[in-house]
């Protein structure tokens, strides 16, 4: 079996896997799944390298929280690693493994009746006193408490979306998937995630400008 890497791993790795590949680099994914479903492992760790980014992408922008998303990882390689002889190739395989991707994101969400983007703090304690003792970035950026908050304003608008459409409005505007894979990998079809993703966006635009009046 193939090694997963870590998300900090895959993130200082290189440049992301470019969408809309033209035709030939699609004949050789082909060869490559061909040649994993016969038993090769290193095609298989082909697979995992060319496609893991994508993976993490697909798992955060439903979960956030960074041991979920590593973990949905793992598993969603294992399964791939033992179904691939049942994947017929009709579809893409990038469309194949962000589907597993989704319903290994939902299962484990149901399993623990709770809310995507909701999630604890990616740090442990030692990194987060590490990080508390900072007064500030080198390069003047904001410090930890104003990052944090940051990212609780960002939580705080996304919680008024719904599950499905927060995924979608953080795979679009935070991972820039298009709007055909998202459609894929959430079994959608492309103008249901147009038209969701524009209720997503005014909902967001609405709670804004209130929040605004309210100050």
């Amino acid at each position: 079996m193939a090694r997963v890497t870590k998300i900090a791993e895959v993130e200082s790795s290189g440049p992301k896997q470019p969408t809309g590949a033209p035709s030939a680099a699609a004949a050789d994914e082909r060869q490559v799944v061909r040649r994993a479903q016969k038993g090769d492992k290193e095609a298989f760790e082909v697979l995992v390298q060319r496609h893991q980014h994508r993976v993490f992408a697909v798992a955060r922008g439903i979960l956030r929280r960074q041991e979920d998303v590593e973990d949905i990882a793992q598993q969603v390689f294992v399964k791939a690693y033992f179904s691939l002889k049942r994947f017929d190739q009709r579809a893409a395989f990038s469309t194949w493994l962000y589907k597993i991707t989704v319903n290994e994101c939902w299962d484990l969400l149901r399993k623990r009746k709770a809310r995507p983007l909701v999630y604890e703090a990616d740090f442990s304690d030692e990194q987060s006193r590490q990080f508390s003792a900072t007064e500030q970035k080198a390069d003047g950026g904001p410090d930890t408490s104003e990052r944090m908050a940051m990212r609780q304003h960002l939580d705080s608008m996304l919680s008024q979306l719904d599950d499905r459409d927060r995924a979608m409005l953080v795979l679009k505007e935070v991972e820039g998937f298009s709007v055909e894979e998202i459609a894929d990998s959430l079994g959608l079809n492309a103008n249901t995630v147009k038209v969701r993703l524009f209720r997503a966006r005014r909902r967001i635009v609405e709670y804004t400008r209130r929040e605004r009046r309210e100050v």
